[in-house]
């Protein structure tokens, strides 16, 4: 009985040092958290201008102008594509159950607390479902897509973007449906993503995630380390993209509230 455990434990072992198969194995992509460190900037960016706007050093209306409209779309798109991507790449063989639900849990409270700041901060417009609060919500909608064939994501998603255009309902517009982004006018908001149409960025990245894991693209993807200076900044930033969302806009407050105090604004 001993011999036959001991054949066993020795051929558990071997299992598990053999080589995964290269079409399945899943590597580290540096270029996903380079591209999110990339946003993260982008991002940026856009709320410096808007704090210009805030703290009254540019008109009203400057942050709305179309080319920061145009940079604010394509940043919150990027990470709605790059969480379904990671979303995917985390969960591909099997969804670790307790990993996703720390994640969402963290990003929920994430959410609410950004509700509950901008509620005091600016009450007129406050962040009720910005982009954390989406991100939550993919989260959870995405892994219905997981097992699922590639192109039924992309399919979703592209039903997602003609639901969008093609639905408006004036009951929807009350306040306990306007998350779904579906009513006749648009709330009052601060960085306001509604499920329709920003659910489909996110299932786009778990069907593009699954199409190049079918395909045996991801080794060519993960083949740029992006170990330069900058990637490794832009990196770094990415792998702690949440940190780095909730300090960024309290530290452009505190330098803009600073230099207004030295400048006897």
């Amino acid at each position: 009985m001993a011999r036959r455990r001991d054949r066993k434990c020795r051929a558990g072992a071997e299992r598990a040092r053999r080589p995964t198969s290269s079409s399945s194995a899943i590597p580290r992509i540096a270029l996903v958290d380079f591209l999110r460190g990339a946003a993260l900037l982008g991002m940026t960016v856009f709320h410096f201008v808007y704090d210009l706007e805030f703290f009254g050093l540019e008109e009203r209306g400057y942050a709305d102008r179309l080319h920061w409209w145009t940079l604010a779309t394509v940043v919150a798109g990027s990470f709605l594509f790059l969480s379904g991507v990671s979303l995917y790449l985390a969960h591909s063989g099997e969804v670790r159950w307790r990993r996703w639900g720390q994640r969402v849990a963290i990003v929920m409270l994430a959410a609410l607390a950004i509700t509950v700041v901008t509620r005091f901060v600016t009450p007129e417009s406050y962040v009720f479902f910005g982009i954390l609060h989406i991100i939550a919500f993919a989260s959870v909608v995405g892994l219905v897509f997981l097992r699922a064939p590639w192109w039924l994501a992309v399919a979703a998603a592209v039903a997602v973007f003609a639901v969008d255009g093609l639905v408006a309902i004036e009951w929807l517009n009350a306040s306990a449906m306007s998350w779904l982004g579906l009513g006749t006018v648009v709330p009052v908001a601060s960085d306001f993503r509604p499920v329709f149409p920003w659910l489909a960025p996110a299932l786009l990245g778990v069907g593009a995630a699954k199409m190049c894991h079918r395909a045996g693209w991801l080794h060519v993807l993960a083949t740029p380390k992006l170990d330069s200076r900058s990637g490794n900044v832009l990196r770094f930033l990415g792998r702690h993209s949440l940190i780095y969302y909730l300090l960024h806009q309290p530290v452009l407050f505190a330098l803009f509230w600073i230099w207004l105090q030295l400048a006897g604004r």
